[in-house]
């Protein structure tokens, strides 16, 4: 966040910046950049220690994110992503990254799991009877291998009701600016019909609605539509974000989160 008042020299927010869904009621967010330590292209809120960043600026940063729900980092799991379909349980705080997954879903009160993401969809899941909770991360190649599956079949594991659950699609790359070749169109028409095919006035090449075919999958295992709430927000299009795509590769990573039990204060 910029300071705009004449006079006032632009400085950065030095507190995260979280977007929420109208539909989840545990605490939750989808950050912007903002609001952390890290300079140049991982500026400012980057959670990533992977891309290049100094480790003790990811560590701040951290520290911020998990504040903003009342935790700290100890309390936080994620997973170490590979773009597979892979679904993995946190159970208890101190974890830190689990082993290689994209989907972290947890019945512990009071643990954060989070994805990271620049570009790809980060997806999370709330189940309001048991307090069960998940955070997705899908690319292509997740969203096509229907991952958000994957994790209502955990959670469904562990008494969750499909059509109890509520689910929210964070900022990504949307179809105004997933521009794809190849035989990607294809095989994403076949997986989720002709709809995940979006024409661009003015543009030649083929674009992909990821978040569409993410709502398809849903659709499809009974989750109602009026239980999915996907976000406008393109990470492309908007420089609050990171965006693997648009930084051609050199960029920090949002980290979006989710917590397992009701916090009113939040």
């Amino acid at each position: 966040m910029w300071d705009t008042v004449a006079g006032v020299a632009p400085r950065p927010s030095t507190t995260p910046v979280l977007i929420r869904s109208r539909l989840i009621e545990a605490p939750h967010g989808f950050p912007t950049r903002e609001g952390g330590v890290s300079g140049g292209p991982f500026a400012s809120l980057n959670t990533s220690a992977s891309v290049g960043d100094a480790p003790a600026s990811v560590a701040q940063n951290l520290a911020r994110l998990t504040a903003a729900f009342g935790r700290d980092p100890e309390q936080l799991v994620t997973a170490h992503q590979v773009h597979g379909t892979a679904v993995l349980e946190a159970t208890a705080a101190g974890q830190g990254v689990l082993g290689e997954g994209d989907a972290v879903f947890t019945g512990a009160r009071g643990l954060l799991v989070g994805v990271r993401t620049a570009d790809c969809l980060p997806i999370l899941i709330e189940d309001r009877k048991t307090g069960l909770v998940a955070a997705v991360h899908a690319g292509w190649r997740g969203v096509i291998g229907e991952i958000v599956l994957r994790a209502l079949e955990r959670l469904v594991e562990h008494g969750a009701d499909v059509k109890e659950l509520r689910v929210a699609i964070g900022p990504c790359i949307q179809a105004c600016c997933f521009e794809v070749d190849g035989d990607l169109p294809e095989r994403f028409s076949a997986a989720f019909g002709s709809g995940v095919v979006k024409a661009q006035p003015g543009r030649a090449r083929v674009h992909l609605d990821l978040a569409w075919a993410v709502g398809r999958s849903l659709s499809r295992a009974g989750v109602p539509a009026s239980h999915v709430d996907a976000l406008p927000h393109c990470t492309h299009c908007d420089d609050r974000f990171f965006s693997h795509r648009r930084e051609r590769g050199v960029t920090g990573r949002q980290l979006s989160l989710i917590q397992c039990g009701r916090d009113t204060s939040l």
